[in-house]
């Protein structure tokens, strides 16, 4: 009953902070609308969720503006500053605590973000982030691309470049990991151990440069290059930083899409091949491990006008994991590995306001019990990565700068079993979360 009280008590709580802080007409990153001069609305859905108009103006380098006062052929000196701030605060309980901690965790913040987003100049612009992590204590570099686009005369053809820190943040979907549902989860709760590199393994860890091709914005294409920039790691690295990348590791995109009406739909590939020095006191030379990285996705928006709004995803990926430096150290018992990683969603908004989202998620592969052992809490009894469950929420967004969602996931698996999956006497189940989470920017 007290934990009952305590959950009403809090979601009481973020409501009104919500009424006391949010204001006009205004979502995701409003120095866009700002430069752009138009709803944030034209752009997303409801944030982050891009609509068509939204993706050709990412497409196209941030670049899309109102005005142009002041513009010459190498610099665009706008009379705005592209600066936006976010600031997420969430309640967090799961049906079990976890041993020797409290439960109904509140955090204040959960995230703090500043961006720096909008035009450089008349073919370049950028959305940088930099965040304050409230579990962390302490503000980094978060996602960031910096982007150049030229529109061939034909005004079929758009080539351009990507400066970025993160495969997939600079893509044009949202079934891609970086930008992927869910958009917030809860930074304190229990969370399966296995995931594949591209599912935000490489996230502000590595520095990447790309060419970028789009045709008739039906057909995307791109190939990058990333290199490790892990930050807070030793500069250059050294023996005593982990997961530093061999030479370059290649990154490929490409996706077809088509806007018809109100309809939009899109199917495509991505990558990567990375060859990783285990490092942790280990020399960077020698054996590495290779992760081989293979991936389809697909999205499908219904936009009839703001009454109903529909946007279904869907990812799949598949990581080959050779061990090649890690095996012989005896850090795994295979020489070789394989996950697969499912995710699919589908989220109705009425009047993009009151909205719904149902998805299932799941991590299968091989059994390791050196890579997944026992441990509680995170580890695994079985050696199986396996995990799957449900998640459901609900929105309200009475301001379109202010989301107030409620997220709830039911785990079937977890870390390879439904009951004692950490040989500590911990179910799955007893992982369940609920997430509350107030999420406002201006």
């Amino acid at each position: 009953m007290r934990s009952g009280v305590r959950f009403v008590l809090s979601t009481g709580a973020v409501v009104l902070v919500a009424l006391l802080l949010s204001a006009d007409r205004v979502e995701a990153v409003p120095s866009f609308a700002r430069q752009l001069g138009v709803p944030c609305s034209t752009c997303h859905t409801v944030f982050p969720q891009l609509t068509p108009f939204g993706r050709n103006f990412k497409l196209r380098g941030y670049t899309m503006a109102s005005h142009t006062e002041g513009e010459t052929p190498r610099l665009q000196e706008a009379y705005w500053a592209p600066i936006s701030l976010m600031l997420m605060t969430s309640y967090t309980s799961t049906r079990t605590e976890q041993p020797g901690t409290q439960n109904d965790d509140v955090l204040l913040p959960d995230q703090l973000s500043f961006f720096y987003a909008g035009r450089i100049s008349s073919e370049m612009g950028t959305f940088l982030q930099i965040t304050y992590d409230g579990v962390d204590d302490h503000f980094s570099m978060d996602n960031t691309d910096v982007r150049y686009a030229h529109q061939t005369s034909q005004g079929d053809l758009i080539i351009g470049a990507t400066l970025n820190n993160n495969p997939t943040v600079e893509d044009l979907w949202n079934s891609t990991p970086a930008w992927g549902y869910p958009y917030v989860a809860s930074p304190v709760a229990p969370a399966p151990a296995a995931a594949a590199l591209i599912d935000g393994g490489l996230a502000q860890q590595v520095a990447g440069l790309g060419g970028l091709v789009s045709w008739k914005s039906s057909f995307y294409g791109l190939l990058a290059g990333y290199r490790s920039s892990q930050i807070g790691g030793n500069e250059p690295p050294d023996a005593g930083d982990s997961d530093i990348i061999d030479g370059v590791m290649p990154y490929w995109r490409l996706a077809w899409a088509h806007d018809a009406g109100t309809t939009s739909w899109e199917v495509g590939t991505y990558g990567l091949s990375a060859k990783v020095f285990p490092g942790g006191g280990m020399a960077l030379a020698g054996a590495t491990d290779h992760f081989l990285d293979l991936a389809v996705d697909g999205q499908v928006q219904w936009l009839p006008g703001t009454t109903h709004t529909i946007t279904a995803h869907a990812t799949w990926i598949h990581e080959q994991q050779d061990w090649d430096a890690s095996f012989p150290l005896g850090v795994t018992a295979n020489p070789s590995d394989t996950l697969r990683t499912l995710r699919i969603s589908g989220t109705y908004y009425h009047d993009r306001k009151y909205g719904a989202t149902l998805a299932y998620f799941s991590t299968t592969g091989d059994s390791d019990p050196l890579l997944y052992a026992p441990d509680p809490i995170d580890g695994s009894r079985t050696g199986s990565p396996k995990s799957d469950g449900f998640m459901v929420e609900l929105d309200w967004v009475p301001w379109y700068n202010t989301k107030f969602l409620a997220q709830y996931t039911v785990y079937n698996t977890f870390n390879g079993a439904g009951s004692n999956y950490d040989g500590f006497g911990r179910d799955a189940s007893n992982n369940n979360t609920l997430y509350v989470n107030l999420w406002f920017a201006f």
